[in-house]
């Protein structure tokens, strides 16, 4: 699925890479803009962690020039005055006019390196509204961010993911020099795919992919968890032996009657069926017709 998503697979999308301390993106992130820029897309980068030298490094120099790096590094805030970009000036009119300053007559890629250092000082609200005005204004096609999910609450990574057709989360693999991604995509139909591969990033800024392979003793744990004994660690014993369940069998429970039992109540006795009263020395019991006076 990897793959998919470098060919161009989630063009019009918001693809979100998500990283940690332990194991960075940036490697990543420089694959999925080098496979943009052979795809002849123009490419532009808010650089705010990053200079233009180390995000050029192995990039195909035979389009590199399809890509506008707006420098936002070492100055990300401009107190120098030495940044064409700043977090300041992360709204989408201001990225929207900086992209058509450049570029041609199609839309273009929107890598934003990164994510955090604009969500660490932007209301998450106002950011969530940005990218979708962005998305809708027509001068992007596709916005690509590295998110360091190590910074921020799990509330405003949920929110992210939420917003992003594309999450891929980056960890380390107990393989050497590779790493595992777990890439969630959802459709426009809805449907949610979801695939972990391990891959390597070249010196070439191209991507190495290889489907994880299936641990059969981890297949084995699952089975045997489905076939556990929910029984088997508890401190009282819930089983019976053969002797206490053929005593069991043979207590008549009270409200079970026997056949015999049954025959006994259901047959019919003299006097049965007929209704005895005798009245009570306080009973009041007039013997005269009470209804003498009606001529009927």
């Amino acid at each position: 699925m990897l793959l998919d998503v470098l060919q161009g697979a989630e063009a019009g999308g918001f693809i979100l890479i998500q990283d940690s301390v332990k194991c960075p993106g940036r490697g990543l992130l420089k694959c999925v803009i080098n496979a943009a820029l052979k795809r002849g897309e123009d490419v532009h980068v808010l650089g705010l962690e990053s200079p233009e030298s180390e995000v050029c490094t192995g990039l195909d120099r035979s389009c590199v020039q399809k890509l506008h790096f707006h420098k936002g590094f070492p100055d990300p805030f401009g107190w120098t005055c030495r940044s064409s970009f700043t977090v300041e000036r992360f709204a989408s009119q201001h990225i929207t006019q900086l992209i058509k300053d450049t570029q041609q007559a199609k839309a273009s890629v929107l890598v934003v390196d990164s994510l955090s250092l604009v969500l660490r000082h932007h209301d998450p609200l106002v950011f969530c509204q940005t990218l979708q005005e962005l998305r809708k204004g027509g001068a992007i096609k596709t916005i690509i961010g590295l998110l360091h999910s190590d910074l921020h609450q799990q509330g405003v990574l949920g929110i992210m993911c939420y917003l992003a057709s594309t999450v891929i989360s980056v960890a380390p693999a107990d393989i050497e020099r590779l790493s595992v991604a777990k890439t969630t995509r959802r459709t426009k139909s809805g449907k949610v795919m979801q695939e972990e591969e391990y891959f390597s990033v070249c010196e070439d800024a191209t991507l190495s992919v290889q489907a994880k392979p299936r641990q059969s003793g981890h297949v084995q744990k699952e089975l045997d968890v489905s076939e556990a004994d929910p029984t088997s660690n508890l401190t009282f014993n819930l089983r019976l032996s053969e002797e206490e369940r053929r005593a069991k069998e043979k207590v008549a429970l009270p409200f079970v009657f026997s056949q015999e039992k049954k025959s006994a109540l259901l047959r019919p006795t003299p006097g049965s069926g007929r209704i005895m009263y005798e009245p009570d020395a306080t009973d009041d019991f007039d013997e005269e017709d009470p209804d003498d006076d009606l001529d009927v």
